[in-house]
């Protein structure tokens, strides 16, 4: 399997962890004293880094860091905004739009030379 395709795929999962560890506890322990919600949250991250640092090493053997880190964004936001609104039941508006504008904007510019070589 390509290098892109399992760092895509592994971020990807680690992103549904870190998004149920920074955000699932408001939901799910908000009655919960906030140590209590840090302790599970820190667990529930520990699987996300045993993705995350894999993928990071698998996709830097053919991206740049900066690459990296723009497709980390970008997954980040496809995985949040469906749990914000599903999960959390938080309104969907137009500001998740304009903000993967900006990102595709962020993914032109650190990818191009690839895209469009000189």
């Amino acid at each position: 399997m390509r290098p892109i395709l399992v760092t895509v795929i592994l971020l990807s999962c680690s992103n549904v962890f870190m998004t149920f560890a920074w955000y699932g506890h408001l939901k799910n322990l908000s009655s919960r004293p906030w140590i209590i919600a840090a302790l599970i949250s820190w667990g529930i991250a520990l699987f996300e880094y045993l993705l995350q640092v894999p993928a990071n090493r698998i996709g830097y053997q053919v991206l740049s860091i900066g690459q990296l880190k723009i497709l980390q964004e970008v997954i980040t936001l496809t995985v949040f905004v469906p749990f914000a609104v599903f999960y959390l039941r938080e309104e969907l508006s137009l500001d998740y739009l304009w903000a993967g504008l900006c990102l595709l904007g962020a993914v032109f510019f650190l990818f191009r030379r690839s895209l469009f070589p000189v």
